[in-house]
C-alpha cells in the first residue's frame, strides 16, 4: 500500500458551517504545494454538502451546508464531514497538480506610479534601478488570494527587497499599485487601504466583477513582472476592456 502523501494535518471547526484543514505552519513551497494539491483534488471530486473551498497559505476552509452533510453521512455534520475529509487525505498517495498558468504583468516603476521605490531602494542599499531589476527577475508563485477580491500574495521576492510593512498604512491605494510587504509582493486589484510599500503600478485590471473569470490569477499560478515606460503604461491603460 503506498505511503500517504499527507502525513500530518489538523482539522478544526470554524463556526458551525466551515471546517479548517491545517497542512503546515509556514509559507514554504512544500506547504503551498500540499494546500494546492488538496484543494484541486477536493474541487475535482467535491464532498457532498461542501459549497466552497478557500485555500490559504497553510490551510483550506471547507464551507458546508450542515443539513446536506448530515443527510448523506449521518451523525453530527462537522464530525461526519471531518471523517470524510480524513479518509480523502489518507487516500492521497502523491502530488497530482494541474499545470500552472504563467502571466506577465506590465509595471511602470517609480515616480508617480511607485512613490516608495526610491526610499525602499535606499533603505536596502540599492539604487532604484537595481531594485527594479531585482523585482522583475523572479518568476513568482501565487501563494494565495485574500485581503480583497483578486489580491494575490506572490512568493519569490528577492530577499534584498524584503521590507516590513509601513508603520502607518495609507487609507487609499490606487488600483493596480504594485507593492512590497515583508517577504511578499502583490498588485492591489482595487482602490483600497494598504500598508505595503508602493514601487510601481500596472495598467492591468486584476479584478473585474463582470468578467469570467473575475480574477486574472489563481493559487499556484506563476507571475513575472515586466518593466514598461510611462508612455507604454498609458497606452496599455487605454486598451483595457
Amino acid at each position: 500500500m503506498p505511503e500517504p502523501f499527507i502525513r500530518e494535518y489538523r482539522l478544526s471547526p470554524l463556526g458551525d458551517r466551515a471546517l479548517i484543514i491545517e497542512l503546515g505552519n509556514d509559507a514554504s513551497l512544500d506547504t503551498a504545494l500540499k494546500v494546492r494539491c488538496v484543494a484541486e483534488q477536493l474541487l475535482a471530486a467535491p464532498l457532498a454538502g461542501v459549497v466552497d473551498i478557500v485555500p490559504a497559505v497553510c490551510t483550506l476552509a471547507l464551507h458546508y451546508e450542515p443539513l446536506r452533510v448530515a443527510a448523506v453521512a449521518g451523525g453530527g455534520p462537522y464530525q461526519a464531514l471531518a471523517d470524510q475529509v480524513s479518509a480523502r487525505l489518507r487516500a492521497m498517495s502523491g502530488l497530482e497538480l494541474g499545470v500552472p498558468a504563467t502571466f506577465e504583468i506590465p509595471v511602470c516603476y517609480g515616480g508617480q506610479y511607485g512613490e516608495d521605490l526610491e526610499t525602499l531602494a535606499h533603505a536596502r542599499g540599492l539604487t532604484p534601478q537595481a531594485a527594479v531589476e531585482l523585482h522583475t527577475a523572479p518568476l513568482y508563485r501565487v501563494q494565495m488570494l485574500g485581503f480583497a477580491p483578486g489580491f494575490a500574495y506572490l512568493a519569490g521576492l528577492d530577499a534584498r527587497l524584503a521590507t516590513p510593512r509601513r508603520a502607518n498604512p495609507r487609507t487609499r491605494v490606487t488600483a493596480g499599485s504594485v507593492a512590497i510587504g515583508g517577504e511578499l509582493t502583490g498588485v492591489y486589484p482595487l482602490e483600497l487601504p494598504g500598508g505595503w510599500h508602493l514601487i510601481g503600478r500596472s495598467p492591468l485590471r486584476m479584478f473585474d466583477a463582470a468578467a469570467q473569470p473575475p480574477v486574472r490569477v489563481n493559487m499556484g499560478d506563476h507571475v513575472r513582472f515586466v518593466a514598461v515606460s510611462p508612455d507604454e503604461f498609458e497606452r496599455l491603460a487605454r486598451v483595457q476592456p
